[in-house]
């Protein structure tokens, strides 16, 4: 059974690999005035940029939610590293029922839900609970967390 999990895998891996690759050198083989590889070079580099941009942020985020919930003594707070286990950490956090992460998947719904749970965390740290509304503010959010994690 483990050897045709790895050969599928290895297929997909395979096909991944085709469908990226095939496309960018049709691009490449075109005309060199064209200024496909200028381009493809500026997609790269941004995508580079994204990718650093978004990934200092979910570590952000992570270590601001491992530290409120290492300080409300909630339990397993190396769940905040787990793209959807930290939403349960969350729920475990502001003390809400686990049925609630279905909540969170809803288009519009999971907006409302997460700034109720944001308020419940703010509130289990001691702050008032219009923090959590505040995470509705677009440069804001980001602050938010930080101040819940490492304020006294």
């Amino acid at each position: 059974m483990k050897k045709r999990a790895w050969r599928f895998g290895a297929l997909g891996l395979l096909l991944g690999v085709l469908c990226v690759a095939v496309p960018v050198r049709a691009i490449l083989a075109q005309e060199e005035g064209s200024g496909t590889a200028a381009g493809l070079a500026f997609a790269g580099a941004f995508m580079l940029v994204f990718l650093v941009f978004f990934g200092a942020l979910y570590v952000y985020m992570a270590l601001a939610l491992s530290t409120i919930a290492k300080k409300t003594n909630t339990e397993n707070p190396w769940l905040a590293w787990i793209p959807i286990a930290n939403i349960v950490l969350m729920l475990n956090i502001a003390k809400k029922p686990i049925w609630w992460i279905i909540l969170c998947f809803i288009p519009l719904v999971n907006i409302v839900i997460l700034i109720i749970v944001w308020m419940a965390i703010a509130e289990a740290r001691g702050k008032p609970n219009w923090w959590g509304i505040l995470m509705i503010v677009p440069v804001v959010n980001l602050i938010v967390p930080g101040y819940l994690a490492w304020a006294d």
